[in-house]
């Protein structure tokens, strides 16, 4: 992460914490590099003169140290100490060594499918963590996530949103950051944990793209295209582009829940991981949608509307494809007709009657050999009459 030094006018003490560099600047104050007596470090925020006397600023800051006290678990940086009632309000939380995820793509370009995934991973299953403490972030973005040697870290709820809090915003205007705000933020509609996982999914394009998924502009442009226009995702890799898509839907209730993001995400990084995506090629845009896992709000009767037309859509070309090995209505792998194995009736699939394979037995799945009738009802007749012959024979050892 780079630093600068000290200015004139920067404090040199805070507290018990003595500053050393300053970590950057932000519209609510400066944010230093820090420790104590033990030698801890930590990233120590302070609020700037200018904003120290108005209320509705404090009120945000004691909102964001009240967030960060909430929140438990390893997914945001631990909350060391605070003083709401000095001067200059200023709260000191854990220092996270690493870059932003801003500036890591800056520096190396598009992140692969594989590291996205898992970093996305664990910034949904830490949203879980925020959100399960009643608190929405509200501006999740790139520069928000440090990439720590232990995973990514949520930093900054300067704005995050409690239950039951004023949003300290008027109707109609928008707090955060364009390009990642959800359009019930630009509207000035209800936030909720949905908000979150919209920006997460615009952070998640952005690691592939390095570019926002809604371009550039000004900001009245930027927020214009986030509420009419849909995301542009060239550049997202096959395999995570379906669910950033659902992310970024325009509804908050159609799109994922934090947790089903988690598992799916950790399913990806693993496949990713080795290798076996390269494997499979690409589905189709329309197909690829359907892959996603179930989601939350109205989506869950899409899902079985869907897994349902996926199931019939995937047996549809076995009826009707044809088979190689024989000529057309014998036993090779002509169209079907008739009962021996024809076109399908009713819906069901019948279960005899199947092609002939090379060896002379009925064709079925790979690695499965069918039941003979026939040699069952032989083996059967052979153990009877072994049986009766054992038995006379026990008999007449008897009589003897």
């Amino acid at each position: 992460m780079a630093m600068m030094r000290l200015r004139r006018e920067d404090p040199r003490v805070v507290g018990s914490f003595r500053l050393h560099r300053r970590l950057g600047a932000g519209g609510m104050g400066v944010v230093y590099l820090g420790s104590d007596r033990r030698g801890q470090r930590v990233a120590l925020k302070v609020i700037r003169p200018d904003l120290a006397e108005d209320q509705e600023f404090r009120s945000r800051f004691a909102r964001e140290v009240s967030a960060a006290r909430r929140i438990r678990g390893g997914c945001t940086a631990r909350l060391v100490a605070a003083d709401l009632e000095a001067d200059r309000p200023w709260f000191a939380t854990q220092y996270v060594p690493g870059p932003s995820l801003h500036d890591k793509v800056n520096e190396v370009g598009p992140l692969s499918a594989a590291e996205v995934a898992a970093i996305g991973a664990a910034l949904s299953e830490g949203l879980v963590a925020v959100h399960e403490a009643g608190v929405v972030h509200r501006d999740l973005k790139p520069s928000n996530i440090l990439l720590s040697p232990k995973g990514p870290r949520i930093i900054d709820f300067g704005i995050a949103w409690a239950t039951g809090a004023s949003t300290l915003t008027h109707v109609g205007t928008a707090v955060g950051s364009p390009g990642f705000l959800a359009p019930e933020q630009v509207r000035g509609a209800a936030v909720t944990p949905a908000t979150d996982v919209f920006a997460l999914g615009a952070t998640l394009a952005y690691a592939m793209t390095a570019d926002s998924p809604f371009g550039h502009g000004s900001s009245e442009v930027m927020l214009y295209r986030v509420v009419h226009e849909e995301a542009q995702l060239h550049g997202v890799h096959d395999a995570l582009a379906p669910l950033v898509r659902a992310c970024l839907a325009k509804d908050p209730e159609e799109r994922p829940s934090t947790l089903q993001l988690s598992l799916r995400l950790k399913e990806i990084a693993a496949r990713e991981a080795q290798g076996l995506s390269e494997a499979r090629p690409p589905a189709p845009r329309g197909e690829r949608d359907r892959e996603l896992d179930r989601p939350t709000g109205r989506m869950t009767e899409r899902y079985t509307e869907r897994t349902t037309q996926r199931g019939a859509a995937a047996q549809a070309p076995r009826a009707s494809s044809p088979r190689t090995g024989g000529s057309p209505g014998t036993g090779g792998g002509g169209p079907r007709t008739g009962g021996s194995g024809g076109a399908r009736t009713g819906g069901s699939r019948p279960r005899t009657a199947r092609n002939t394979t090379r060896s002379g037995r009925t064709g079925t799945r790979p690695g499965r050999r069918p039941a003979n009738p026939r040699l069952l009802r032989q083996r059967l007749i052979v153990f009877v009459v072994v049986t009766l012959i054992v038995a006379l024979g026990i008999a007449a050892a008897q009589q003897l």
